[in-house]
């Protein structure tokens, strides 16, 4: 069935206009399958599939708990990759980041300071009073994905700081909020560049969130801004909205030196909140409930 199809409730409306992206019941689940794997590249996943990637990013959302209260002035970045680590082997997973891209990731963790945007690498540099950071965790358990971060705010911070944390949460859960069966992808975009402008901050366009599950990277591409890819959500979709914000300008330079660390080009604070999600029947499931502790 094709979205420009007649429903098959009978009502003589357009599918796309009356019950997409629901199927027939007891029908065309597998063709809905096929249908988004020909047409967007998406894999749409099973119950198993689904079980595996909640149980990874639960995981994940526990490591990533676990290692934020580890951060205070005079840690370092790299004994929280140590200890994130540590978990992982305990638990039987393994700390996706380690080794990937090219060239590959020399941490378990990502963690950024201040002015860095995403992919920050541990270091032996302690974290001092007035420090802001994201840590990502991503995790790989039986095979499937789990992928979260969140900020950490070392003692007081500044306002400019403490605003832009602030915001860069906003826009995670305003996004988390807008989305559902139906629901455009480029709803993400749009409620996260107007919440962003609308408290003087900025979106990165450089780096964007992603489907993620049985693979680390998978399609769809997410966009924190305003876009045209207007993909309806679909029931067995998971992907991760993780808004890079700005106080200042939104342009990210890597650094040459390792090919990794993105950093604002006017050393202005980023901040960055990251949860994968599955789009159900019915709305929203958050696979990484770091939230919640």
């Amino acid at each position: 069935m094709g979205r420009n199809d007649k429903c098959w409730c009978g009502s003589g409306a357009k599918w796309k206009k009356c019950h997409f992206p629901e199927v027939k019941p007891g029908g065309a689940l597998d063709e809905l399958k096929k249908r988004y794997r020909k047409q967007f590249g998406i894999l749409l996943k099973s119950d198993k599939e689904i079980e595996g990637i909640r149980r990874s990013g639960r995981l994940a959302a526990k490591i990533l708990n676990a290692t934020c209260a580890r951060a205070k002035a005079g840690v370092t970045t790299q004994e929280l990759n140590d200890y994130a680590h540590k978990l992982h082997l305990e638990a039987g997973a393994i700390p996706a980041p380690l080794g990937y891209g090219e060239p590959p990731f020399p941490r378990s963790i990502c963690t950024s300071l201040n002015d860095v945007i995403c992919h920050g690498i541990p270091n032996d540099k302690p974290l001092k009073e007035g420090d802001i950071m994201n840590i990502d965790v991503t995790c790989i358990l039986d095979g499937y994905y789990g992928d979260c971060s969140r900020m950490v705010c070392i003692g007081e911070v500044s306002q400019e700081k403490r605003h832009v944390v602030n915001v860069a949460y906003e826009c995670l859960m305003r996004a988390v909020q807008a989305v559902g069966p139906g629901v455009p992808l480029n709803t993400v975009g749009e409620v996260i560049e107007e919440y962003a402008t609308a408290n003087h901050c900025s979106v990165v366009t450089q780096f964007i969130g992603h489907g993620v599950g049985v693979e680390f990277h998978e399609n769809p591409q997410v966009l924190h801004y305003s876009n045209k890819i207007n993909i309806p959500l679909a029931p067995g979709m998971t992907f991760t909205i993780e808004p890079m914000i700005n106080a200042g300008l939104p342009d990210a330079r890597v650094d040459p030196r390792d090919g990794w660390t993105a950093t604002t080009i006017d050393g202005k604070p980023s901040a960055q909140w990251e949860h994968t999600l599955l789009i159900t029947e019915s709305g929203t499931e958050i696979l990484t409930p770091w939230h919640e502790e």
